[in-house]
């Protein structure tokens, strides 16, 4: 008999969005064809600082991923980020200068210039 993993659903999330992003993540997921399931949130190597943010529609989990659920809205974070994420706040904001989602993470020590990459 063949076994299914079923990803854990976690109340605490490392991460937290506002109610303006979760709202505009909804809104970019339901002009998608087909609908995604939930967002992937998660801290790469590269640039200027030696990190940088990642955000992408996902299908699903994947094996080593933890699962958050954020109003509705299903939150993909892989194990790895999940350290350097605890007790960020991604918001999505609109100025004169653009929109864009912004992060806000207690766990940074420097930023790079361009602000698209971090050090920790």
């Amino acid at each position: 008999m063949a076994t299914t993993t079923v990803p854990e659903v976690k109340k605490t999330a490392p991460v937290s969005l506002t109610p303006n992003a979760v709202a505009k993540v909804k809104e970019i997921m339901g002009q998608q064809n087909p609908v995604p399931s939930g967002l992937r949130i998660g801290v790469v190597g590269g640039g200027c600082s030696g990190f940088s943010y990642s955000m992408q529609f996902e299908n699903g989990a994947g094996m080593m991923d933890k699962t958050f659920d954020m109003d509705g809205l299903k939150v993909y974070v892989d194990a790895t980020s999940v350290m350097y994420l605890n007790g960020c706040v991604v918001d999505y904001v609109e100025t004169l200068e653009g929109a864009g989602f912004k992060f806000e993470n207690p766990n940074v020590k420097s930023t790079c210039g361009c602000g698209s990459s971090f050090s920790v």
